[in-house]
C-alpha cells in the first residue's frame, strides 16, 4: 500500500518529478541541475591573479570583477578559491601587501614583486594561453574581429620577452619601457 497507494509511487512521479527529482529543489543532477564547471587547471588561477596584479595593484574583490570582465560575465571565481591563492602568492614573495590608499584602508591591495616581474616574463607564453582561454568564454564576437589587437600584444609581448631574456636591459630602459606602456595604457583607456 505504501508503494503504490495513497502516498504515491516512490520510485516513480515522486523520485523523479517530485522534490528530490532533477527539475526539484532538493534534486540532484539533470534539468534543472547547474553544474559547476572548472575554469582553470592547476596553477592557472594563480598565474592569471599574480599577471592582474603585475598590471596595477588590486584587492580580491576587484581581482574577482576583473576575472568577470575578461570572461564578459561567464564566469567569476569565488572568493574561497581567490583568498587563498593571494596568501600563497605573497607567500612567495610574488606579491606584497599594497600602501592602501586613503580612503580604502580596511582594503587589503596588493602589488606586484621584482620576483613576480621575474616570474611573469618567463612564464609569458602560459599567461598568454591562460588570457586566450578566458576571454574565449567571452563568446563576444568583438574580439573576434580584432585579430590585429591580439598580434599587437603579443609581438609587444615578445619584444619585452627577448629583450629580458638577452640582459638588454637596464635601471633607466626599465623606467623608459614601463612610462612607454603605462602612457600607451591611459591613452587606450581614454579611446
Amino acid at each position: 500500500m505504501l508503494a503504490s497507494g495513497s502516498w504515491g509511487n516512490w520510485g516513480g512521479d515522486f523520485g523523479r518529478d517530485g522534490p528530490f527529482g532533477p527539475g526539484g529543489p532538493f534534486g540532484g543532477g539533470g534539468r534543472g541541475h547547474r553544474r559547476k564547471r572548472r575554469v582553470f587547471g592547476s596553477g592557472e588561477l594563480r598565474l592569471a591573479l599574480l599577471m592582474l596584479i603585475g598590471e596595477k595593484p588590486h584587492h580580491g574583490y576587484e581581482l574577482i570583477k576583473a576575472i568577470g570582465e575578461i570572461t564578459g560575465g561567464n564566469y567569476e571565481p569565488s572568493p574561497g578559491a581567490v583568498y587563498p591563492t593571494l596568501q600563497m602568492l605573497a607567500d612567495e614573495g610574488v606579491i606584497k601587501e599594497a600602501k592602501p590608499k586613503k580612503g580604502e584602508e580596511a582594503k587589503k591591495a596588493f602589488e606586484i614583486t621584482q620576483a613576480g616581474k621575474d616570474e611573469l616574463a618567463e612564464r609569458e607564453d602560459e599567461i598568454a594561453k591562460i588570457v586566450q582561454k578566458l576571454t574565449a568564454m567571452s563568446g563576444t564576437e568583438e574580439r573576434n574581429r580584432a585579430p590585429e589587437l591580439f598580434r599587437a600584444m603579443g609581438n609587444l609581448a615578445g619584444v619585452l620577452k627577448n629583450k629580458y631574456r638577452s640582459g638588454g636591459f637596464d635601471a633607466s630602459d626599465v623606467e623608459e619601457i614601463v612610462d612607454i606602456i603605462d602612457d600607451a595604457a591611459k591613452r587606450i583607456e581614454r579611446l
